[in-house]
């Protein structure tokens, strides 16, 4: 038990210990007790739910979906895979993955009428703004599934998700450059079919290497989960009021687009390419960075929760070099990129500050030389954490004592004021 003293009264809190030691004291009855409460801008202390998702230990760069490694789960996994590991809690049996790959398939495809929905945009739309429009609209091709409260329907309601947010994400992309939609196909694996409804023609079909794919997978699996974060969060509590499926997910996808979250590895692109552009040694912006220059930040290093390396930055890091040494091609951005990371970590600076490359510092590159536009990396990020956000989604819909999320706060507004009528004041 934890004891605190509020206003001369002693209140016992009950101490909790998660599976990997973590410590936590329950104030749930603080304010019944004592009519206190806490205070924690940002959360940054605050426990806001027990998961048995994802485990994170940011002093020692540890970071785990159900027990199982990211290392390991991006050496040996597929996202699909890895997205039923989220999502169930276990790695399927071959039964069980050949059910959620033909599953996958079986609603790949989205209603012919659904392409009207795409002309209701301006050319010029952000890709985000469409893709949470459309994942609201998804459930209004199936109410049967999309109203069910009583989640019997899950995995249908899952499986269409992480299937046609590719379906939908690709044809917001064709639809800014005036192509043609391209159907998805049966036949081909989940990041091999994404591509080719990215980048084939009628004409002619895009084939993408092995390495690109075993690239993108990795991204995607890097990217299924990471614990309490804003989207997953935003998730979370919109799944507390009893929303459906959709509409929670539609959330993430909102709250993913602020540039403090999903954008920060188009931010690590774009400050590549201005230091290309402009000359300046990565020393001298290095410099620049530490004096605080106006305009210039060191982006892709430092983490809320990772006061070491983001385990997630190497292994990227390796699949681009891998997927540029099969293709034979290099990356002026790439060698810039490395030489930032060396001159950072050597610098006491960064070292005193824990500034180590996070996901976003590669992650952006490798989308880049897929042929990914800017405007899309977002999106991307936004269909690997689609199990993640599934997977929170069903842990709310599951607790039988789940209550709607409601924080509280501390009013620092005026105090009881009185009406004044218009012409007097």
């Amino acid at each position: 038990m934890a004891r605190m003293e509020v206003d001369g009264k002693f209140l016992d809190f009950p101490e909790i210990t998660g599976s990997e030691n973590e410590k936590a004291i329950d104030i749930s009855k603080l304010r019944s007790e004592s009519g206190y409460i806490t205070l924690d801008d940002s959360f940054g202390n605050t426990g806001s739910c027990r998961s048995a998702i994802t485990y994170i230990d940011g002093a020692n760069g540890v970071l785990r979906y159900r027990g199982y490694s990211i290392e390991e789960l991006a050496e040996k996994s597929s996202f699909i895979e890895t997205a039923y590991l989220v999502i169930y809690g276990h790695l399927p049996n071959r039964e069980e993955y050949d059910r959620f790959s033909d599953l996958l398939t079986a609603h790949e495809m989205l209603d012919e009428d659904y392409r009207k929905h795409y002309e209701g945009f301006p050319r010029k739309a952000h890709p985000m703004a469409i893709l949470s429009a459309m994942i609201n609209t998804l459930g209004c091709y199936d109410p049967e599934h999309f109203l069910d409260e009583d989640v019997s329907h899950f995995d249908i309601n899952a499986a269409r998700l992480i299937s046609q947010v590719r379906t939908v994400a690709a044809a917001a992309y064709r639809m800014s450059v005036g192509q043609p939609m391209m159907y998805p196909s049966p036949d081909r694996l989940y990041a091999n079919n994404f591509l080719h409804m990215m980048f084939s023609q009628p004409y002619k079909l895009f084939e993408a290497t092995p390495e690109v794919t075993q690239a993108l997978n990795k991204f995607w699996i890097l990217h299924a989960d990471h614990e309490q974060n804003c989207s997953t969060s935003t998730v979370r509590l919109v799944a507390s009021s009893g929303a459906n499926m959709y509409a929670s997910c539609a959330a993430g996808v909102c709250a993913l687009w602020g540039k403090l979250h999903g954008g920060a590895n188009q931010a690590v692109v774009e400050m590549l390419l201005k230091i290309q552009e402009s000359g300046i040694s990565v020393k001298d912006f290095v410099d620049k960075v530490k004096r605080k220059e106006p305009g210039l930040k060191l982006m892709g290093f430092g983490h809320r929760v990772y006061k070491n390396f983001d385990p997630r930055s190497k292994i990227l890091q390796k699949a681009l070099q891998k997927m540029l040494k099969a293709s034979g091609q290099t990356d002026p951005l790439l060698d810039i990129a490395q030489e930032l990371e060396e001159c950072a970590l050597r610098d006491e600076y960064f070292i005193e500050r824990k500034l180590y490359p996070n996901v976003d510092f590669y992650s952006g590159l490798i989308l880049r030389n897929i042929g990914i536009p800017l405007n899309m990396f977002t999106v991307m990020f936004a269909i690997g954490r689609m199990p993640g956000w599934i997977a929170h989604w069903k842990e709310i819909s599951e607790n039988p004592k789940q209550r709607i999320y409601r924080p509280r706060q501390i009013y620092t507004g005026e105090n009881l004021r009185s009406y004044i009528p218009l012409d007097e004041r």
